[in-house]
């Protein structure tokens, strides 16, 4: 009998190194606030305070939003709207290929949903070469 493997709760330095260890990804500090690229285009950041993301309780900007960008908005919406999930947009994303996620509630997913998230968010930004050799490699599959 096997025993299937339990992935433990996700934390906000598995966002560093997911997205750090996939192929061909720059990373840029800001002071604080890191953006990984691949390709030239940034497929995860971490977001400074904006009056678009705020507690509605208390009407503080939310100083830990993380960026990860998604393939379509079908995606975004699976992810918003799937009350199960911590991933949130605002107006300002209204359109824009992406889903918010605050730090402070990561550990609402597993390490193998985070894993999920940033892979499918280098997949949406990654060139056709090194998408296709990803998916070959981890998938067996060219797309």
């Amino acid at each position: 009998m096997t025993v299937a493997r339990r992935s433990r709760r996700a934390r906000v330095a598995d966002v560093h190194a997911l997205a750090a260890a996939l192929p061909g990804v720059d990373r840029y500090p800001d002071r604080v606030r890191d953006t990984y690229q691949v390709s030239g285009r940034s497929f995860v950041f971490f977001r400074t305070p904006r009056p678009d993301a705020v507690d509605p309780d208390t009407g503080e900007r939310y100083d830990d939003v993380i960026v990860f960008w998604v393939e379509s908005e079908e995606d975004k919406h699976a992810l918003v709207l799937d009350e199960s999930t911590p991933f949130f947009t605002t107006p300002h994303f209204d359109g824009h290929p992406s889903v918010l996620l605050r730090g402070s509630r990561i550990g609402e997913l597993t390490l193998d949903e985070l894993r999920e998230v940033v892979q499918d968010a280098w997949l949406a930004r990654a060139g056709k070469l090194a998408r296709a050799a990803w998916l070959a490699e981890h998938l067996g599959a060219g797309g």
